[in-house]
């Protein structure tokens, strides 16, 4: 009997690998020199509190600092203040544990280290709205852009020219001190100029960008910030800003393509040919789940790309496109890839579908908003769907994945797992 016998608890399993590779522990091979002077230590982030933990137990001389995280995600900090703020959509807190922050950095000399603890979440975390701008238009930006459908490349764009800290604007409040960036990657590419929108790092996208993005995906923004957009004072630190002269230095301590090969070793152990479909995918997430279900369908009927048993596993952000003519259900783009995946798998003669399982989760233990950090499909799941006259495209057709799986039991809950790698697909053909 392999390991994969239960393959729900298998499904599980892999999710953990995956988190577990993506947790702080190599933050010690990673650590820069220690200054003349001062060590400050910033952050924001779902891993900010761990990273933070992590780093101050390893550093051998004084520091002080400040890191934001998300409700319900600080882990004890003897040395570094821990703060927590709202995530996805931005508050009060957040707002003013930026400007906490911020005020770690005044007065710092060439003498100085800054070390910026970023990962994903951070965007929404360093709530400091640009120009003139409130709170409220900030609120209003990352409402539009999570019903957008948006990627996060285009969405962090945005999100630069409405904040007084995304795209570089940290490190040019930290000059003259150097600024070391310790960051776990989030995003397709591991791009630091996208992971929290790159505080510390210089910004290549410009407003012009920012403004045709808003144009593409029809957001309905305030006219202060469509003001604010068009206005020059919008635009973020280049590569050719002071504080970039001696170039940008951004350790990535934890990546999504090591989360997927942890999971993919769990998977060869067990015996299973793995294909891994990369860490970029992105896309609509019902969109995704379609190809993952067409694989899952093709490997059962012709044997290709492999014949079973197979494990196919894949990573990176899908969107969700919410209408905004009608109401919406709860869940987050795992759920709805979840949902959609097992509402494409149902035509399938039972003798098929009942040997495809799939999981997907948000490494973070948060999917979108919900407690839940994806959902698992199972053939007990879809008999229980069946038994009970639920209709999987009418709770499709809602985006309501969390009320879906909440009635069949296929809600993963991990809690809060103080790391973020994005997202992790699984599909387990026996």
């Amino acid at each position: 009997m392999t390991d994969h016998a239960d393959p729900r608890a298998f499904l599980l399993s892999l999710g953990q690998a995956a988190i577990k590779a993506a947790l702080p522990d190599r933050i010690a091979d990673h650590l820069p020199p220690v200054p003349e002077g001062r060590t400050v230590v910033v952050g924001a982030g779902k891993a900010a509190a761990s990273m933070a933990a992590a780093f101050e137990k390893l550093w051998p001389a004084p520091l002080e600092g400040t890191v934001v995280t998300r409700y319900g995600h600080a882990v004890p900090s003897a040395r570094i203040e821990v703060l927590e703020a709202s995530h996805p959509v931005p508050d009060e807190a957040g707002l003013s544990a930026t400007r906490r922050i911020l005020s770690r950095l005044e007065g710092l000399t060439g003498d100085d280290l800054v070390v910026a603890l970023i990962s994903g979440g951070g965007s929404a975390l360093l709530a400091l709205p640009g120009g003139d701008l409130s709170l409220e238009d900030l609120k209003a930006v990352n409402a539009a852009l999570l019903a957008s459908g948006a990627d996060i490349t285009a969405m962090n764009c945005v999100r630069k020219h409405v904040s007084a800290i995304a795209g570089g604007r940290l490190a040019a409040a930290a000059h003259p001190a150097k600024v070391v960036t310790l960051a776990i990657s989030d995003v397709p590419g591991d791009d630091p100029a996208v992971i929290a929108s790159g505080p510390t790092v210089p910004d290549p996208t410009t407003r012009e960008e920012a403004l045709a993005i808003v144009a593409r995906y029809r957001m309905d923004l305030p006219a202060a910030v469509m003001r604010h957009l068009q206005s020059p004072a919008s635009e973020s630190p280049k590569p050719g800003h002071p504080a970039f002269a001696a170039g940008s230095d951004v350790r990535l301590i934890a990546r999504p393509v090591e989360s997927l090969r942890a999971a993919a070793r769990i998977g060869e152990a067990a015996g299973l040919r793995t294909l891994v479909l990369g860490d970029t995918i992105e896309g609509e997430a019902r969109d995704v789940a379609q190809v993952h279900a067409a694989l899952a369908r093709s490997v059962l009927e012709h044997g290709l790309p492999f014949s079973a048993p197979l494990l196919i596993l894949s990573g990176g952000e899908t969107t969700v496109t919410l209408p905004k003519d009608r109401p919406t259900g709860r869940g987050g783009r795992n759920s709805e890839f979840a949902l959609a995946f097992a509402a494409a798998i149902q035509p399938l003669a039972p003798a098929l579908r009942d040997r495809i399982h799939a999981m997907a989760i948000d490494t973070d233990g948060i999917d979108g908003v919900e407690a839940n950090a994806g959902a698992v499909v199972t053939p007990a799941l879809m008999a229980a769907a069946e038994a009970g006259g639920l209709s999987l495209r009418a709770f499709l057709d809602r985006h309501d994945g969390f009320g879906f799986f909440a009635a069949v039991d296929g809600l993963i809950v991990t809690g809060p797992t103080h790391t973020n790698v994005n997202d992790i697909r699984a599909v387990l053909i026996v």
